[in-house]
């Protein structure tokens, strides 16, 4: 006996499949303007009366994108940052957001209240008292002092993000570990750390992206010649005006990183979660 769907309801479907399509559009011409302006001639990039269609294919943009100013050292800065601040958010992350939700201790909700005010506070607040902190410690104008300043602020999402993925992962596993022989260690390692893995996954790359694409700090604590690939964007603005077409080419090369991250990872990502919530 086959059964099929009612007019209403076909109709309600198709409905939701054109909002889904105009917000996926919406969401999607930018990054296709991107594109079209940084293979575009520049002529036409500051056309009044621009074409929503490519209008001509060139590669000039990338090469002025490179001679306008140096392009690998900035982004061998911002790798760099963004690494050692993933690296250092998760490993710290995951060890605070297990003692969080593992552990009762005094404070314990101070600490979550924290951090959950710490993310409400405005970055563009933080500017004049970090500048002089850093002064202070002698870290201005160093890949470090950036470093220690995304973590002020990726740290606590971190924390809060993993949290919620321990919470999940029900105690009895833990102690079934520890009823067969494992340590509380060993427990972590080879029950807890499997299933937390896609939502280490996936903070990493959240606080890989906020990273990279930071701009106010890297241009306020740091000097031209330690500019890191945001800060690098901005000298396509001169006192002659904006080079739109090379400044989106060196916009699409700026993605280029964040875009392999994503295709790296998000097939281990949609594994892991799967293997992680099936209950057996």
């Amino acid at each position: 006996m086959t059964s099929t769907a009612s007019p209403a309801r076909r109709t309600s479907k198709a409905g939701w499949n054109i909002l889904g399509l105009l917000v996926a559009a919406t969401a999607g011409f930018p990054v296709y303007w991107m594109l079209d302006t940084a293979i575009k001639p520049a002529k036409d990039a500051i056309d009044p009366d621009p074409s929503l269609l490519p209008t001509g294919f060139t590669l000039d943009n990338f090469s002025r994108a490179f001679d306008i100013a140096d392009f690998w050292g900035p982004v061998g800065r911002s790798l760099v940052v963004s690494l050692s601040v993933v690296l250092i958010g998760v490993v710290v992350g995951m060890l605070a957001a297990l003692a969080i939700s593992r552990f009762a201790f005094r404070g314990r909700k101070i600490v979550i209240v924290g951090i959950l005010a710490v993310q409400m506070v405005p970055l563009v607040a933080m500017i004049i008292p970090v500048f002089l902190l850093l002064n202070d410690l002698h870290q201005y104008d160093k890949l470090t002092g950036l470093i220690i300043t995304y973590l002020t602020f990726i740290l606590p999402f971190t924390v809060w993000t993993l949290r919620g993925f321990i919470v999940n992962i029900p105690r009895e596993l833990e102690e079934a570990a520890m009823v067969d022989g494992c340590s509380r260690t060993g427990a972590f390692v080879r029950v807890v750390f499997p299933l937390l893995a896609p939502g280490m996954v996936a903070t990493s790359v959240y606080g890989f992206i906020q990273a990279w694409n930071e701009y106010l700090y890297a241009l306020m604590l740091l000097s031209q010649e330690n500019q890191t690939a945001t800060v690098w964007l901005g000298n396509f603005t001169t006192k002659h005006g904006t080079e739109y077409a090379p400044m989106m080419a060196g916009a699409t090369m700026m993605a280029l990183p964040i875009v392999v991250l994503f295709l790296l990872v998000q097939r281990k990502m949609a594994a892991g979660l799967t293997a992680g919530a099936v209950k057996g």
